[in-house]
């Protein structure tokens, strides 16, 4: 695998020439899938988690991988819409449709990007184009519901915004040609209804004091009929200001007041600082081993503050400690059932289905009970690859093979597979013969006779290496087995390793030195050596035996072994130093290998 200098991403390569004279350079690319699919789940979990940014970035990067998966795309799309960038949500839904023009979803993809940016003729057309692929699909409906409303309601007044917020009275207070409006209930209503509803602006315009009011907002003058009013207005505040009797202080702009607190985030945070106290005392009281306790004060924390699941996961791991398998397993479903809910952490869903694996791991009898088990941590694993919950995967799939097989272990039934195998063998039907073979080994895997008897249908078969792999696996099981032995010295024989083929059967005359079957294994390796030694192979056959030899890692360390390389020179050319070597057993014993190989020839 190497990596693309401009775009980073991953490839295979899988063809390459060199560029010599007039040669030219050929480079050939794969996509790797399983790298796709690895980079859009990152792209869902962030999703999920509410990580839209870092989703748009994972889902790029699987589309790099996989250019043409129209549910990337798709994906992206939904991921650029969150984060009301409509214009990338529309060219990514405008891909998807492309691609897949029969998928329903790129329909709806695509009306809500065309909804984001006020396009209400468009969406009500992509929506209805979705419909007519999948009529029944609800998000479909929804979509050309709202478009249509959309598409329905009167544009919003453009000067709407001028009335929002605390900041319109602190104006009108502060003008002198609106202060005296702010008397008068009527004014006073008429400016919380625009409030509430700008689009009711235009039902207002008639009257001159919200066009003065709407002039001092905007900071724009107007001219009106009813001036005398606005000016009347001034002249009373004048009155008032000069009476000499009573003399009245200009009111000081007011100040814009520092918003307070909301109050429920006020009580949201002191809820939140109790649930994290009680959740301390639980960690304290199970570090004492004190699981009641613990229980009780993780409840407690539950109780005030339902928006961290952390809580949930740590009774669940309670629970799991004192063996009250379902209660952790109600606790881990509602874990998960709440963070998707509250688009918590991946990583503190990931913790809560692995906690539910173990439980239900625990509670497991039988190898049936473990599908669950293997399902929750393969789950837990799509949100957060986590080593510890891939290596409890690995344990739960290998304790349900081992149950399986404990299931399956029936030494009667073994038996008679293997006596219906024995027919078959003498009937010269080998492959029937192997299949009920192997059956009986799955019914009793300890058993060297089922080995032992596939191994002579294999070598009838011609797989060599199956036979010797059964041979060497019977003599594993019962290494006083002599069957084992002639076995294997067969297969070897076959195979024209005259020298490994004698050892074997060597090997099987110290556990029963009278077998004759062993017997005729020795003599026949015998015959084959020493036909080798008077060099009466034919030269088909010494290209053969050489080949093979030097396929042989024995063999090969022998002819790279500087003390024999030497051994062999003066065996050509010192016959006085040859005749030293020929009395040490080791260096005799190579090279009597070397002669059997047919690599040495002896005249």
């Amino acid at each position: 695998i190497q990596t693309s200098p401009k775009t980073k991403t991953p490839y295979s390569l899988l063809s390459f020439k060199e560029r010599s004279n007039k040669q030219t350079l050929t480079l050939r690319f794969k996509f790797n899938p399983t790298m796709a699919d690895e980079a859009k789940a990152k792209g869902n979990a962030a999703f999920s988690s509410g990580d839209f940014a870092s989703a748009v970035t994972h889902f790029t990067d699987a589309i790099n991988l996989a250019p043409t998966n129209h549910v990337l795309f798709s994906n992206r799309s939904a991921a650029h819409a969150s984060l009301h960038h409509y214009e990338e949500a529309l060219s990514d839904a405008k891909k998807t449709v492309e691609l897949k023009p029969d998928w329903a979803k790129g329909y709806s993809r695509l009306g809500a990007a065309h909804l984001g940016l006020n396009h209400h003729e468009e969406a009500v057309e992509a929506y209805s184009k979705g419909l007519e692929i999948d009529p029944s699909n609800e998000a479909l409906k929804s979509g050309l519901a709202d478009a249509s409303r959309s598409r329905a309601a009167p544009p919003p007044n453009p000067f709407g915004d001028a009335f929002k917020g605390p900041e319109m009275w602190a104006k009108l207070t502060a003008d002198p040609s609106t202060r005296g409006f702010l008397k008068q209930p009527d004014f006073v209503n008429m400016m919380q209804e625009i409030q509430r509803n700008p689009s009711s602006l235009n039902l207002y315009l008639k009257d001159q004091r919200v066009m003065q009011s709407l002039g001092v907002l905007l900071n724009v003058q107007f001219r009106t009929q009813a001036g005398d009013e606005a000016e009347g207005a001034r002249e009373e505040d004048e009155m008032v200001v000069n009476e000499p009797v009573v003399e009245k202080k200009r009111e000081p702009e007011p100040e814009p007041e520092p918003e307070p607190e909301v109050a429920e985030e006020k009580e949201k945070k002191e809820r939140r600082e109790k649930a994290l106290k009680e959740k301390e005392m639980g960690n304290a009281a199970y570090k004492k081993k004190d699981f009641e306790t613990a229980i009780k004060h993780y409840s407690t924390a539950i109780e005030i503050d339902d928006e961290d699941i952390s809580f949930i996961t740590n009774r669940a791991a309670v629970h799991l400690e004192m063996g009250k398998y379902d209660e952790c397993i109600k606790d881990c479903d509602k874990a998960v059932e709440r963070g998707r809910e509250l688009r918590s952490d991946y990583k503190m869903v990931a913790k809560a289905l692995t906690r539910k694996g173990t439980a239900l791991g625990k509670m497991a009898k039988v190898s049936k009970d473990y599908e669950p088990v293997i399902e929750t941590y393969q789950k837990a694993l799509t949100e957060h690859r986590n080593p510890d919950t891939l290596k409890r995967l690995n344990e739960a799939e290998r304790a349900k093979k081992e149950l399986e097989q404990q299931e399956y272990f029936d030494p009667a039934i073994g038996d008679e597979e293997r006596e219906k195998g024995n027919q078959f063998f003498k009937e010269q039907k080998y492959p029937d013969a192997v299949r009920h073979y192997t059956e009986a080994i799955k019914r009793n895997p300890k058993d060297p006779r089922a080995y032992s008897n596939r191994a002579a249908c294999y070598t009838k078969l011609g797989a060599m290496p199956e036979g010797l792999k059964d041979a060497e696996k019977c003599i594993e099981l019962d290494p006083t087995f002599s069957k084992g032995y002639s076995r294997k010295g067969a297969v070897q024989f076959f195979m024209k390793e005259y020298d490994n083929a004698m050892e074997t059967y060597q090997e099987g005359l110290k556990h029963d030195p009278n077998n004759q079957e062993l017997l005729d294994g020795v003599r026949r390796c015998v015959q084959q050596i020493n036909k080798a030694n008077r060099g009466d192979l034919t030269p088909e056959e010494l290209k053969e035996r050489q080949a093979k030899g030097m396929q042989d890692p024995e063999i090969q360390n022998i002819l790279t072994d500087p003390v024999m390389r030497q051994v062999l020179s003066d065996l050509q050319e010192n016959p006085a130093a040859a005749q030293k070597h020929m009395q040490n057993p080791m260096i005799m014993n190579k090279i009597q290998k070397l002669i059997s190989s047919g690599i040495v020839q002896m005249k």
